[in-house]
């Protein structure tokens, strides 16, 4: 095996942070190129869920890196230092690994927070103990709030510390396609020693059983034998059990039998600490300000925030731009740099005045926090939101951290009585909106 040059890692890894930005991982430092034979370069891989995660979702990104910097037409090989010392030995928990696993969705990953803690700890607790904790468990949210994550980390736990447990992670519409050919090939018999002959069954996307009659006629009894035997059961879905479109109710019951938990949306400190989390995890840091701007700009699902992140470190990468606030507002859409500032502020203008003035962070104004030193800025921030922009009640507490409009509306009433009441927070007012729409304008408004 020719040994390659001692540069190449560097190189390979900055060609992928380069072109290839969502691909790039932090542990990516952690490959080591051992060199080229028969045309084919070989990269030790130190874990196994590495290995996979690599075969399947980033060889061709890889080659095409090693093809670019070496200028040669190369092959690519990921091993681990077992496969060198025993090359014939076969790989571990082969038939278990319907979904492949990433290196990303991990218990070390998930960030908890009050939306999802019971449902973090109740997936440890099955892992701790398999069939005797919450049996069925069964998880559930909106798109991109964690519920994969939650499954895959059981997965990777299981896998590294459960021994002999038999266990299979995969999708309801694996099972479904699975059940069908099993039907079509007349091998019914195989494909349910397959599902129903493991210690733990892990299944995402259970409410795609909707509606499909045999399929669901199947789980049922798939269902039953693995739970009549003291096999662990978790489950994921959009919706309870209940709300399941089409579910037949002995299986709304069956799932609603163990622990049904939900996955709430993320509050505003959960967000800025996902934010920060998903940042380190592709190889790069944010301030405290621009993780703050995007939580409280981008508050629907994980997902959204990691497109964000995707495109603030693309910019950064490619245009050699710095990672500040500007750069997220580009990166997010939020770009007036080349257009005349409109007379109205924005709610980022609003938010930017406040923290200016009173020498706040973005991360305390936005924060649950409720010393005077921050509620009164916080409050006064969304009276001049609700003054000057067209958003409402919902839109402008969502904005301040995720608040309801219950909130924001005891803010503007406590404002507005304030400033006529005491001429310290009328002349802050003041001045505070000279700094938004300038001295006349002020001076109109008032």
């Amino acid at each position: 095996m020719v040994r390659p040059d001692p540069q190449l890692k560097d190189r390979l890894l900055h060609f992928i942070r380069n072109n290839h930005t969502a691909m790039y991982r932090q542990w990516f430092a952690d490959l080591e190129p051992l060199g080229v034979e028969g045309g084919v370069l070989t990269i030790l891989v130190k874990q196994d869920v590495h290995r996979r995660y690599l075969e399947n979702k980033a060889v061709d990104t890889f080659q095409e890196a090693a093809q670019a910097v070496t200028g040669r037409l190369l092959g690519l090989k990921f091993v681990e230092e077992s496969e060198l010392e025993s090359p014939l030995l076969p790989a571990a928990n082969e038939s278990q690994q319907v979904v492949i696993l990433s290196p990303d969705l991990t218990f070390d990953q998930f960030v908890v927070g009050s939306n999802n803690q019971l449902a973090n700890a109740a997936s440890i607790a099955v892992c701790d103990r398999p069939g005797r904790s919450y049996n069925p468990l069964f998880l559930y949210s909106n798109v991109g709030l964690g519920k994969t994550h939650l499954l895959q980390s059981i997965a990777h736990r299981l896998n590294t510390t459960g021994g002999h447990t038999r266990w299979m992670l995969t999708t309801c519409e694996e099972f479904s396609t699975n059940f069908q050919e099993a039907l079509v090939r007349q091998n019914v018999a195989e494909f349910r020693s397959r599902y129903r002959d493991l210690d733990v069954l892990l299944i995402d996307d259970i409410q795609e059983l909707g509606g499909r009659e045999k399929v669901q006629e199947e789980f049922f009894h798939t269902f039953n034998t693995l739970h009549q035997a003291g096999k662990q059961v978790v489950l994921t879905a959009n919706a309870a059990p209940s709300d399941i479109p089409q579910l037949e109710e002995r299986l709304v019951s069956r799932f609603s039998s163990g622990l049904v938990t939900r996955i709430e949306a993320p509050a505003f400190e959960t967000r800025v600490a996902i934010v920060h989390q998903k940042a380190k995890l592709h190889g790069f840091q944010l301030s405290e300000n621009v993780a703050a701007f995007l939580a409280a700009r981008v508050d629907g699902n994980i997902r959204e925030l990691e497109g964000a992140l995707t495109r603030i470190h693309s910019l950064h990468v490619l245009q050699q731009l710095p990672i500040t606030l500007d750069l997220a507002k580009i990166a997010i859409g939020i770009d007036d740099g080349d257009a005349p500032r409109s007379s109205t502020p924005s709610i980022q203008d609003i938010m930017d005045a406040i923290s200016h003035y009173y020498d706040l962070k973005l991360t305390d104004l936005l924060s649950r926090r409720r010393h005077k030193s921050v509620a009164m800025p916080r409050q006064l921030g969304m009276w001049l939101a609700r003054r000057y922009t067209r958003y409402s009640l919902e839109e402008i507490g969502s904005y301040f951290g995720g608040r309801d409009h219950t909130t924001v509306m005891h803010a503007v009433k406590a404002v507005t009585r304030r400033r006529e009441e005491d001429e310290t927070v009328a002349s802050e007012v003041q001045i505070i909106e000279q700094m938004l729409l300038g001295e006349q304008e002020s001076e109109h408004a008032a």
